[in-house]
């Protein structure tokens, strides 16, 4: 006989992933104990070699499916006094390397015992079991304990520790288990907070299908929801101030999705999933559902947890679901935070009594050649790591909009979830919180810090400060290179490549605003070595709203008659000081050069969310369309300059004419699109470069990711794509720590350029 002591790492508490050992210890016939530790799980078991052996294989390869084994490891010792096989009490240990599991949506199983009368949770809006229910939304610390999560406060019942205790139930040691009789309750309040007696679910349904707006507490925070007629839909936009940016639906299954939308198998597999998101789906006809997206596509998810399950019931097939706050605000998530600031806007509060200890909103996905492709990364995603080449504790603060950070200890970095724009200080408070949550959770004490060069970024703030108070060197990291390092780590990607980075702001080396940008280099070096013809932005920041600003600096710049604008307040002011270069700050952001396109064709003039321009252009494109306009790309300096003046006045003259918008908006986009592969293709020749990253906010347009890769790739280049970070700004807190763990400052602060 032989005894192994055996470590799996990874993400294997919470996950089933007990059961699991079990049952393959009694086949072999194992004596000996298994327990949680902070790194993940211990096991010592005594046999004979070979089914040792065999076992360690097993943990390896054919684990439960939703935990995540990373590393498996054993030796030899002296065979124990082991009579069977049995669970010790788990350990803390001096580091806590274990990883931590995102919160899993309703299983098959639960979802039967839910809808099944003769089971004793019936109807229970809690159920849960080992493979599905809240994981990252309740936990505090971990070893993964009922102690230490919200559930704390709710003693099991004699008959939940039975199945606690069970190993062979399919709840065993699933922390969350409860039940009617232990476990959380919920309630239901009316406009004034006060309680409403009966049964909660039912009282919020019936306030839906009267067309009432409900608050409903979810996992991550609150929702609020109302059925997706446009009369309801209307008076939910004004009661929110949310007068045009799409909202999300819930549907009650596939086939309701399917009645919205267009849903590809790669598509259906998302919805269905454990995880969960809201997938981005082409309308059957984008002038369709207006009141819910004024684009082309809808934001679809289906229920997710028992509670979104018995709230559709069988009658309801589609509900709006919003996150539930004030504009710009985090997700409300306490239950008294949501009576105080939502009285004005919900008729009613599905609320519970299980504390949510972190904010996640819901996650934003689109599916891109058959992957996922992240908008906004959160619940069911966060904080599954991605496995990097780091060897030092960092932190990466990120960017100013869709704000993240990233974490890293060796060969783990940790995404956080997304959490808003950090321009005001809820949002800051709610995200220099979490940075400290996310320290407990995986243990790390950062020994260096990055930040984006921007000075007045309330991230760049919190860093400077930081780094300071701790003694850590700083390293502000240029926004455009920290996105082409998001890309590349994304792809595991090494070495130097090609960076072709569209959005709308990054501040630049020089202190100007950079947004169309092509860069070499990697993670430790990188040059600009192309761009665009830069837009003056009359105000500054005002033309980032009042996006026909944008439109009137192309005009003018291109030699055209402006006028077309001339009835908007303050268009005298602005042209002159366009003229004069007044307070008109140049840009070379992509962004802006679709908000100035968008505005010339009068698809939006003033934007009232972000990239609002960009989005309407690309809806409003005719995708058969081939045609493209004149460019020219010229060199300056050795920069490759793409000049978009001889394209406006092309526009210009087609819209005269009497052309399509739908017709125009596609031959600018493929005009851009031929001028990146002319671009790329020069410099991949000049600086030897194939490998070609895309990263930034602008690759959020479907149009553009449908045709560019594919041209790039006909030119022999090697094309790479975001698959598990968000091609915006939140994925660029990646993208600065794989930066600054390839620096090599080592005190004081430094500046990436």
């Amino acid at each position: 006989m032989t005894a192994f002591k055996i470590e799996v790492r990874g993400i294997v508490q919470g996950v089933g992933f007990r059961p699991f050992v079990h049952k393959l210890v009694e086949r072999e016939g194992f004596a000996g104990w298994i327990r949680n530790t902070s790194d993940g799980v211990q096991l010592e078991l005594c046999g004979s070699r070979r089914a040792l052996l065999r076992f360690v294989e097993e943990l390896k390869y054919n684990s439960p499916p939703l935990a995540l084994v990373e590393s498996v490891t054993y030796s030899e010792v002296v065979p124990g006094e082991y009579k069977s096989f049995h669970i010790i009490s788990s350990a803390a240990g001096e580091s806590m390397r274990t990883l931590v599991s995102p919160d899993v949506g309703i299983c098959d199983d639960c979802r039967r015992e839910l809808l099944d009368p003769r089971d004793r949770r019936f109807r229970y809006p809690f159920i849960n079991c080992t493979n599905c229910g809240p994981r990252f939304t309740i936990i505090k610390s971990v070893p993964y304990d009922r102690a230490s999560t919200a559930m704390a406060g709710f003693a099991m019942c004699p008959e939940c520790a039975a199945e606690f205790a069970d190993i062979r139930d399919r709840r065993y040691h699933a922390q969350p288990d409860c039940c009617p009789a232990c476990g959380p309750r919920c309630f239901f309040l009316d406009a004034e907070g006060k309680p409403v007696p009966g049964d909660a679910i039912e009282l919020a349904r019936s306030a839906l299908r009267a067309g009432e707006i409900v608050c409903v507490k979810g996992l991550g925070g609150m929702h609020l929801a109302c059925l997706p007629e446009p009369e309801t839909v209307r008076e939910l936009r004004r009661r929110k101030r949310r007068d045009e940016k799409p909202f999300a639906v819930m549907c009650r299954d596939l086939e309701c999705a399917r009645r919205l939308c267009r849903v590809s198998d790669a598509e259906a597999s998302a919805l269905t999933g454990h995880r969960k998101p809201i997938v981005l789906l082409e309308k059957y006809d984008a002038k369709s559902l207006l009141h819910l997206s004024e684009n082309g596509s809808v934001g679809i998810m289906l229920p997710y947890t028992p509670l979104h399950v018995l709230l559709m019931g069988e009658d309801i097939d589609c509900l709006v679901m919003t996150s539930a706050n004030i504009s710009d605000t985090p997700i409300i998530s306490d239950n008294a935070a949501a009576l105080q600031e939502l009285r004005d806007i919900a008729d009613g509060f599905l609320l519970h009594n299980r504390e949510i200890v972190t904010k996640c909103d819901d996650s934003l996905i689109r599916i891109y050649g058959g992957r996922d492709y992240p908008l906004r990364r959160s619940r069911g995603y966060v904080p599954y790591p991605v496995n990097v080449p780091v060897k030092r504790m960092l932190l990466a603060c990120g960017a100013e909009q869709k704000a993240s950070f990233c974490l890293a200890k060796p060969g783990h970095a940790f995404p956080s979830q997304h959490m808003g724009d950090l321009k005001n200080c809820e949002t800051l408070e709610n995200w220099e919180n979490q940075i400290e949550h996310f320290s407990q959770l995986f243990d790390v004490a950062p020994e260096a810090i990055a930040c984006d060069m921007h000075p007045d970024y309330l991230s760049t703030a919190y860093a400077e400060e930081r780094a300071k108070r701790d003694g850590v060197p700083l390293l502000k990291v240029q926004h455009h290179h920290a996105h082409m390092a998001s890309c590349m780590a994304d792809n595991g990607l090494a070495g130097e490549c090609l960076g072709l980075i569209w959005d709308g702001t990054g501040y630049g080396t020089d202190g100007r605003t950079w947004g169309a940008e092509i860069l070499s280099g990697g993670y430790e070096r990188f040059e600009r070595v192309g761009t665009m013809r830069p837009i003056a932005l009359a105000g500054g920041d005002a033309a980032i709203d009042g996006i026909w600003r944008a439109g009137l600096a192309l005009l003018l710049d291109a030699g055209l008659d402006t006028r077309r604008f001339s009835d908007e307040s303050g268009y005298e002011i602005v042209l002159q000081m366009l003229q004069t270069g007044t307070n008109s700050p140049e840009s070379s952001g992509m962004g802006r050069l679709f908000d100035g396109v968008a505005a010339i064709l009068g698809i939006c003039r003033r934007a009232s969310y972000e990239g609002q321009g960009a989005v309407l252009l690309e809806a409003e494109a005719d995708a058969h369309e081939s045609g493209e306009y004149l460019y020219e790309v010229h060199d300056l300096n050795g920069k490759s300059i793409f000049d978009w003046r001889v394209t406006i006045r092309a526009i210009a003259g087609e819209l005269a004419r009497g052309e399509g918008r739908d017709k125009i908006a596609a031959r600018f986009m493929n005009t851009l699109i031929s001028a990146a592969a002319e671009q790329l293709s020069e410099l991949a020749g000049r600086t030897g470069l194939r490998r070609v990253v895309l990263s930034g906010g602008v690759f959020q347009n479907i149009y553009l990711m449908n045709r560019l890769p594919e041209r790039l790739r006909a030119l022999g280049l090697e094309v790479y794509t975001h698959s598990r970070v968000s091609t915006n700004d939140e994925g660029i807190s990646l993208g600065q720590l794989m930066i600054l763990e390839a620096s090599h400052v080592s005190g004081g602060t430094a500046e990436n350029s």
